[in-house]
């Protein structure tokens, strides 16, 4: 029998591959910098958020320039051999590209990139899997920071929880993640909900 053409699939979310053009453009953007600027960081990171990002990028704008994205189109713009560099030794730096990075092109002495990259930390809710700082635990007795709705998602978090004229009350002591240990996805969430902001590594 022949194949039906109503049963067809239809993709709703059709996104376009972003093909060799775009990986020229980021190529030469980065050869532009390369010639606009005095010197070349490669710079590496954990646990990046865009915004906190973003900010960071914002106070530099004016003096300064960052690339992120695919590490071997990085190499590609700054050359991977000393044949195909576009400066003298620039190829070593390409070398340096691994894992999550990107670049940093500035004017600024090199002090006063150290100091400001040694400094830039922003504190910031954690994910799953990273690794506990300290102990957080949640005393057994009414919630305040929580609205009589949530009393399901808590409960579906594990917290031994009720409602008791409209307060969530927690029965017994609960301890939401241990120092030094990764955090589940239900502890990640318990400490965005709960609003505790505890460094993490």
């Amino acid at each position: 029998m022949p194949k039906s053409k109503r049963n067809k699939i239809v993709s709703l979310s059709k996104t376009k591959k972003k093909g060799r053009e775009h990986k020229e453009s980021i190529v030469n953007a980065i050869r532009e910098a390369a010639e606009s600027y005095n010197s070349i960081y490669v710079f590496s990171f954990e646990n990046m958020r865009n915004l906190k990002l973003k900010e960071f990028r914002e106070q530099l704008k004016s003096t300064s320039r960052f690339f992120l994205g695919s590490n071997k189109v990085m190499q590609v713009a700054l050359g991977r051999s000393a044949s195909d560099e576009i400066r003298p030794g620039l190829y070593k730096v390409s070398k340096l590209l691994r894992g999550d990075a990107g670049l940093f092109l500035t004017n600024m002495p090199r002090d006063e990139v150290e100091s400001l990259f040694n400094k830039f930390e922003e504190t910031d809710f954690a994910r799953t899997g990273s690794i506990a700082t300290e102990k957080v635990e949640l005393l057994e007795g009414p919630l305040d920071q929580f609205t009589h709705e949530m009393e399901p998602f808590l409960r579906k978090q594990g917290l031994p929880v009720r409602l008791n004229k409209g307060v969530v009350e927690l029965v017994s002591d609960f301890v939401v993640c241990e120092e030094g240990k990764p955090l589940s996805p239900e502890s990640a969430r318990l400490l965005v909900r709960s609003c505790f902001i505890p460094r993490f590594t």
